[in-house]
């Protein structure tokens, strides 16, 4: 992680975020430059990001940019002029942290690391206590990133146990793991169906953060496909590369439970995670298969790639036994969503409408592109089933995203429904290309978004 240091030492170059040539010191320069976007003056060592307001959505991602453009340069420091109060530094701040991010773990030449330092130079007050939070943030986003690129060959559901307990050690919090036997004695059968035919083993992966006197009790659930086949219902070979991004909700939950605890925010939180790999063999489920779920609801399989939804139903069930006073699922769920609403934006749904509203304004405030999309009488009557309660897919192509988020529904207890909010992050989660201020592949998404939604809840009287 970059080291970013409060200080007024004189750095090796400098950034500036300017809206007009004629607030820059080599404006003469500029002009004769005929300055559009972004420019490196070597005689006073400056760089100059162009911006066209202030706000915090285009302060990020120059922020982003500024860092790319200085590591290409010699120069082992750099001074960022910062602009705008509280909500702009953040912004700079969560842009300068993630920009600089780089997965290189499989590749044998590593890209030489110059630049070690960045000095802020920022009149805003608290300014220690804001880049504390943002470097926590930001590391946790990275620290997801990561998972979520390891290849799964790698990243199995032992592994991702391995790393939660890992990580809560390092946090002091609880960690529970259970096996396919505890799995069996909690009548899991939907989540054992999807990994019955891998060779490796699932896991469910149980965090808890408890701090006293807590305001309020918030339960995390995670999507932890290590990989995705598609299972007998087989994914077409280019669907399959980057299914290893399908346990993006799951390794989102690790993240958020770990930059909550890091912030110390006063509110018990549990992350669930449902690690498994859906795969082939003699032993795999099938279309037309009946599943009885943890929560007593039979299902009918008429697609066994719609799989992440039958963990989840589990998983939500168990979750609930936790009797939170909030529920928020994580998943990439349905390649409907990103039809809906492109690569770079997650779908909120659940019954509550005031609660996906200030989720969504904290979101919004956190940086990430979300959209509300609207349950219905008229698709919940396309996941029926003639022979058992529920299917696990629409009998039409159309609406997918939020038919798969009525399914989950009809696990979620009728006491919690006003609790519950599911997030499809399937559009953002990994894209193979650079945009905002992600990289190629992982993006991290959700952690920002959910942590922001933690500290309203954490300072709601």
């Amino acid at each position: 992680m970059l080291e970013v240091k409060i200080t007024d030492m004189k750095a090796e170059c400098e950034v500036f975020f300017i809206a007009s040539v004629e607030e820059a010191k080599d404006k003469e320069l500029l002009q004769e430059m005929n300055f559009k976007d972004a420019l490196f003056v070597q005689a006073s060592k400056a760089l100059y990001i162009k911006i066209d307001s202030q706000e915090k959505d285009v302060l990020r991602e120059a922020a982003s940019k500024a860092i790319k453009a200085i590591k290409k340069l010699p120069y082992r420091s750099a001074k960022v002029h910062l602009c705008g109060g509280k909500e702009e530094v953040q912004a700079i701040l969560m842009g300068l942290y993630c920009g600089d991010y780089a997965f290189e773990q499989y590749k044998t030449q590593k890209e030489e690391k110059v630049l070690r330092e960045i000095y802020i130079d920022c009149q805003c007050e608290k300014i220690e206590d804001i880049v504390y939070e943002c470097e926590i943030i930001a590391s946790s986003v990275c620290f997801v990133r990561d998972l979520v690129n390891t290849a799964p060959n790698e990243a199995t559901p032992e592994f991702l146990a391995e790393v939660a307990q890992k990580e809560a050690q390092r946090l002091k919090i609880e960690c529970k793991i259970f096996d396919v036997e505890m799995m069996k004695k909690e009548k899991m059968h939907s989540l054992l169906a999807v990994a019955r035919a891998s060779s490796q083993e699932p896991r469910l992966i149980h965090l808890t953060y408890k701090p006293q006197n807590a305001k309020a009790k918030v339960v995390f659930v995670g999507k932890g496909l290590t990989y995705d086949s598609g299972g007998l219902s087989l994914k077409p070979s280019d669907y399959m590369v980057t299914m290893k991004a399908d346990k993006s909700g799951g390794c989102a939950v690790i993240g958020i439970i770990s930059a909550i605890a890091q912030l110390g925010l006063p509110l018990e939180v549990h992350g669930v995670i449902g690690a498994v790999e859906n795969m082939i063999g003699g032993n795999a489920y099938k279309p037309d298969d009946i599943l009885h779920s943890r929560e007593g609801k039979s299902i009918e399989v008429r697609n066994t790639d719609a799989e992440g939804r039958l963990v989840l139903a589990d998983c939500l069930s168990y979750a609930q036994d936790l009797n939170p006073d909030y529920l928020i699922d994580l998943a990439t769920l349905t390649g409907a969503c990103v039809v809906g609403l492109g690569e770079y934006t997650y779908a909120i749904m659940g019954f509550n409408e005031k609660l996906k509203d200030q989720f969504e304004k904290s979101a919004v405030q956190s940086g990430e592109l979300v959209a509300q999309l609207p349950f219905n009488t008229h698709l919940k009557k396309l996941i029926d089933s003639k022979i058992a309660d529920v299917c696990n897919v629409s009998s039409s192509r159309y609406g997918g995203a939020i038919t798969a988020g009525l399914f989950l529904a009809e696990f979620v207890r009728k006491e919690y429904q006003h609790k519950w909010l599911h997030l499809d992050i399937a559009g953002p989660a990994y894209i193979e290309k650079e945009w905002d201020i992600n990289p190629y592949g992982a993006s991290g998404i959700g952690v920002r978004g959910c942590v922001e939604f933690a500290k309203f809840l954490s300072e709601e009287k």
